[in-house]
């Protein structure tokens, strides 16, 4: 990864980019957030793994920002000015599903392509909610599970507004129960197991998803899962840079770092002012 930083933002300049549950519609979604990666990020190719757009969300009222318009046009923008951009849809946007092959603007709707790493790797790319037993069985416990999820979130916020009045940073309470909730972690394990299977069967040498939340890049006996993250509590993504080797990019912690690094010299120029 290159990094720049042109005033207050730093410039990543990287080959391929993933994002993946973005939720776009849904209360819970870090929009600004995500705008202010995007606006940092410059690269030749950028996939959008599934749960883009949170159609569920949206069926029980209507929550449209301008941030989150601002999410589209972007994307849209960077399509139109040469930038490859793919989606794959999830469960959460799987109406769209049925244009697999199909264009919106210039961001192409493919519900599994493959992608070749410039060190020729090939990565099956897939939400990866066709791999978990719940939402493929059971319509009615995942959108249970979804409500759970959301009800987390609200409780989320209203206890890190109380750590951030006493100047704590932000501590993720459903990424805490994922991983100290047995079923939780076994059902993480048992998910990237399968779709490190899938990837086997496709003869391919890694898969990359979302779906679970959990962002990673690890080695299953020779297989490299890669999940993406999401962009309502973790906000990350994954890059590869122009000799293929992949990133998990934590953007929150990142564009800290990159504002502490510009505040003493923002402090020191309010400091000096011009002679009247």
């Amino acid at each position: 990864m290159d990094t720049k930083t042109p005033g207050k933002q730093r410039l990543i300049k990287c080959r391929t980019l993933w994002l993946s549950d973005i939720h776009l519609g849904f209360n819970g979604c870090r929009a600004d957030d995500l705008l202010d990666f995007l606006h940092s990020v410059e690269c030749e190719r950028i996939y959008l793994v599934g749960d883009i757009v949170d159609l569920w969300a949206m069926r029980k009222g209507l929550h449209w920002p301008q941030s989150h318009n601002n999410v589209v046009r972007t994307l849209l923008g960077l399509a139109k000015h040469g930038t490859r951009v793919v989606f794959v849809p999830g469960n959460h946007d799987e109406l769209i599903r049925d244009f697999s092959g199909n264009r919106f603007g210039r961001i192409r709707i493919d519900n599994r392509p493959i992608h070749d790493t410039a060190d020729g790797r090939r990565f099956l790319v897939t939400h990866g909610d066709e791999f978990d037993s719940v939402v493929q069985c059971s319509r009615l416990v995942a959108v249970a599970g979804s409500h759970a999820y959301e009800f987390l979130l609200k409780v989320n916020r209203i206890f890190n507004r109380i750590r951030s009045y006493f100047g704590r940073p932000y501590w993720s309470l459903s990424a805490y129960l994922k991983h100290k909730v047995k079923n939780a972690v076994n059902f993480i394990s048992q998910y990237e197991s399968i779709l490190a299977n899938e990837a086997r069967k496709e003869g391919v040498d890694g898969v990359i998803c979302g779906h679970i939340h959990r962002a990673e890049i690890t080695d299953l006996d020779g297989i490299t899962y890669v999940n993406c993250g999401d962009w309502v509590e973790s906000c990350t993504a994954i890059i590869e840079d122009h000799n293929g080797k992949m990133e998990l990019i934590h953007w929150l912690d990142m564009s800290q770092r990159v504002v502490a690094l510009h505040a003493p010299k923002q402090a020191e120029q309010s400091r000096v002012r011009p002679a009247a």
